[in-house]
């Protein structure tokens, strides 16, 4: 029987502190835990991913770089971009990581065609895409057969830091937002988060735990 979900808002949190927690928790968990989805959003910060080269961050400027342990490459976090860790037994559920990034990418298209927001997933590289423009990336670790880090949504974000990298290590990729897909129109983007918050717990709760 499935121990349950939690859901955790954390509003502005800070990177370094957050992925601390985000490891002990994995560490400490017991297999009676409940899986955890925490929504939340970062001051600026750049982070670079296990695999990540450092031709990939070109001009940073005054905001940090922190290595991490997910897998891709270089990424950038700020104000106005939901993001949600994800972790998550997989162990338990049967999951494999293929599964829970498609899992996290359908629900990631779900929320956005609510808004009227065509996007999908491109099985050539993790995140969710309008036309070939970024709109969600994704970047997971697995350790002790549990799953952190997750998934980051732009919403109404500043676009300017991500000319400071290759996002993603693609170079010249282009990244956009919802504000940026609905120009003129008001989002409330505390509903965003409840929507994908919402959406991730349904598709969570079609995979056996």
């Amino acid at each position: 029987m499935s121990p349950g979900l939690r859901y955790r808002r954390l509003g502005e949190a800070d990177y370094e502190e957050t992925l601390a927690a985000m490891r002990r928790l994995t560490d400490e968990r017991g297999e009676n835990a409940p899986d955890e989805l925490w929504l939340l959003q970062h001051p600026r910060v750049f982070t670079q991913g296990q695999a990540g080269r450092a031709e990939h961050v070109l001009a940073p400027g005054d905001i940090p770089v922190v290595q991490v342990d997910r897998g891709g490459q270089v990424t950038y976090h700020g104000p106005g971009q939901w993001v949600v860790y994800l972790l998550i037994d997989l162990k338990r559920r049967g999951l494999g990581v293929r599964e829970l990034v498609s899992l996290i990418e359908r629900a990631i298209v779900t929320v956005l065609a609510s808004y009227g927001i065509e996007a999908a997933a491109d099985p050539a590289r993790p995140g969710v895409y309008v036309d070939e423009a970024k709109i969600a990336s994704l970047g997971l670790r697995v350790r002790r057969g549990c799953s952190y880090h997750g998934l980051a949504l732009n919403v109404n974000l500043d676009l300017e830091p991500f000319g400071r990298i290759n996002p993603c290590g693609y170079e010249g990729l282009a990244v956009t937002s919802m504000a940026a897909q609905l120009p003129g129109q008001p989002l409330d983007e505390t509903a965003v988060g409840e929507a994908l918050l919402r959406t991730l717990g349904e598709e969570l709760a079609t995979v056996s735990a």
